[in-house]
């Protein structure tokens, strides 16, 4: 593991579901796994203890971790296949099969036969549904199919030998079509309903089952409520679109982000309208081109000096300006004859996987500046912004939040020469202060943690206030008060603009603020560890807030009122289920748009 420094990559790892791939210091890929929490996962095999000898042997050759962040554990399961297959990792073999994927099979019979498959065969006629992520879903899904429409289980040579209907029939599992009981047109009716439910058309037997349920729990009928409740998140399961594996589309999806001054390009890869590969690239940028410029020059190089080991795609999915049809497509096609289309992926399938690619380099920017080295360069220029006799080891910022007064909570993070140390992050909930009064929040706050600090001999380089001249004075005479002296107090505040980059940092005793360059890396910095403090405290407020009032996280999601939250949970049946499924489910229930989708599953993420 030469130069993998764990430690920082596993404090910028997400708690959401994806695929890690583990490489080898001649890059080549040892195994691929797949989580449905990353974090976690990743960091179970970095345990001091309690490895089987494979695992060890495994984890002493990791010379870098790459991760893609997926919609679902689902579609983390299916990519984790693909890229097994596609690779066949040396840590893998062992432990994965071979298996096609778990397809739900309608015949063409006068009578459908509707069945559990594995892949596709062109012979077997009919028409397919999935691939689905296990058969063990697919089977329980068939049940309860057949108990929603009576649709027949046996096989064509049982089915053609009938003369009396079977137990499938007594137990009502099966309206008998073999012999006779039941219409050809009626029972095609009901292969028509599955048939719409399957293909996610038909939400008016999702709408009859959730009245069915209300029904049953205001008859005090809870067992027949608990049940159908489940049936309703299995079929909900089984609707969901697999991002990974749909339709039939190749194409390159390419995405910029800059964060903290890295700068990260991601590629998805989909062939076949199946997920196959996805990497980041961290280009320089010396000259300080925009964004969209320096990646149409990266995708232009890209493609020009065969860097794609998977070919051309035929759409090239890319949201900037100026529009880079013309001159990447064309050069493509003078230089290798290929035909690509472009298209800047602003709607269905092809807006989701734009997403997934934003969302991707995202965080392979954060975990880019994670590392022990960019945390030093950062703290440097810190030392040089605010003039200190030597570079700061540990900075703590504190905020405060409140609605209007109530449940006020302190925030205190803390940035250290690994980055961002999350389990040094410490909240305080504020008592017997006036609403209101963020300066005796702030005073209680620091008080009682430097207090503690002081103690234990463990005090930090500096100590940063999301506040003015006012806070700042106040800190100041508590730190005065408790005899600390060898800490260096600042406050940032933000303009009367309210605009990033156009904030103050402001000293003890000097009413005089100064306002750095807004590109400054030691000032960046300042302002990223700021707004940590601020998300950090909003969140525990947020919780305390919902404590206090005896409420759920519900009623803490942005536009969801009484109506929308029991849509909510008709839809998914409980705040677990809401939290483990995509962003697109939310756009499917009743009174909630793509936007309010986009922002409950943004909350519930904590993003």
């Amino acid at each position: 593991m030469s130069e993998f420094d764990i430690k920082s990559f596993l404090g910028t790892l997400t708690q959401r579901a994806g695929v890690y791939r583990m490489y080898s210091d001649s890059n080549e890929l040892l195994y691929v796994g797949k989580a449905k929490n990353l974090k976690n996962r990743v960091s179970s095999y970095f345990r001091a203890r309690g490895l089987n000898a494979k695992t060890v042997a495994l984890v002493s050759n990791i010379h870098h971790i790459e991760i893609t962040v997926t919609a679902s554990e689902a579609e983390a399961l299916l990519l984790e296949q693909t890229l097994i297959k596609q690779h066949r990792p040396p840590y893998n073999i062992l432990l994965k099969d071979d298996k096609s994927y778990p397809y739900i099979h309608l015949s063409s019979h006068e009578y459908p036969l509707l069945a559990y498959r594995r892949g596709k065969r062109v012979s077997r006629g009919g028409e397919y549904f999935g691939p689905y992520p296990n058969s063990g879903a697919v089977r329980e899904t068939l049940n309860y199919l057949q108990r929603l429409f009576l649709i027949r289980s046996c096989e064509d040579s049982y089915f053609n030998h009938r003369s009396r209907p079977c137990l499938q029939y007594e137990i009502k599992r099966c309206s008998a079509p073999c012999v006779g009981m039941i219409s050809e047109q009626q029972y095609n009716d009901d292969i028509n309903k599955a048939r719409r439910f399957l293909q996610g058309k038909n939400t008016e037997l999702v709408s009859e089952l959730q009245q069915e349920m209300m029904n049953a729990s205001a008859q005090l009928e809870f067992e027949q409520a608990a049940d159908i409740r489940d049936r309703l998140e299995l079929l909900r399961r089984i609707q969901e679109k697999q991002t990974v594996e749909a339709g039939s589309k190749s194409a390159d999806v390419w995405a910029i982000v800059e964060f903290e001054n890295v700068i990260c390009i991601h590629r998805l890869v989909f062939r076949q309208g199946r997920l196959v590969n996805s990497k980041n690239y961290y280009p320089n940028n010396p000259i300080g081109e925009p964004l969209d410029e320096l990646m149409l020059d990266f995708v232009g190089q890209f493609y020009l000096s065969d860097m794609s080991g998977e070919g051309f795609p035929k759409e090239l999915i890319m949201d900037c300006e100026p529009d880079p049809s013309t001159a990447i497509t064309e050069a493509v096609r003078l230089r290798a004859g290929a035909v690509i289309k472009h298209s800047r992926g602003i709607r269905g399938e092809l807006r989701r996987w734009r997403a997934m690619a934003e969302e991707n380099a995202r965080t392979g920017a954060q975990v880019k500046i994670s590392g022990h080295k960019e945390s030093l360069k950062k703290l440097e220029s810190v030392a040089s912004l605010l003039s200190l006799s030597q570079s700061p080891t540990r900075i703590e910022c504190f905020d405060i939040s409140h609605s209007k007064g109530e449940a006020t909570y302190a925030s205190c993070v803390v940035y250290d020469t690994e980055g961002l140390a999350k389990k040094r992050y410490r909240r305080f909930g504020i008592k017997g202060v006036a609403a209101g009064d963020d300066y005796a929040a702030l005073d209680q706050a620091v008080r009682r943690h430097f207090t503690n600090l002081k103690e234990q001999q463990d005090l930090p380089s500096v100590l940063l206030i999301d506040g003015g001249k006012g806070q700042i004075n106040r800190v100041n005479q508590v730190l005065i008060e408790l005899e600390i002296n060898n800490v260096a107090l600042w406050g940032i505040s933000k303009g009367e603009t309210r605009k990033s980059g156009w904030e103050f940092l402001w000293e003890p005793d000097n009413p005089q603020p100064i306002m750095p360059d807004a590109h400054d890396d030691g000032f960046r910095l300042l302002q990223l560890v700021r707004d940590e403090a601020h998300r950090f405290a909003i969140t525990g407020h947020r919780k305390q807030r919902a404590k206090s009032r005896g409420s759920s996280t519900l009623e803490d999601l942005p536009g969801v009122g009484p109506k929308r939250r029991k849509a909510l949970l008709l839809h998914f049946g409980s705040l677990k289920n809401m939290k483990g499924a995509p962003r697109e489910e939310f756009a499917k229930v009743p009174g909630v748009s793509k936007k309010l989708a986009d922002q409950i599953f943004a909350q519930l993420h904590g993003e």
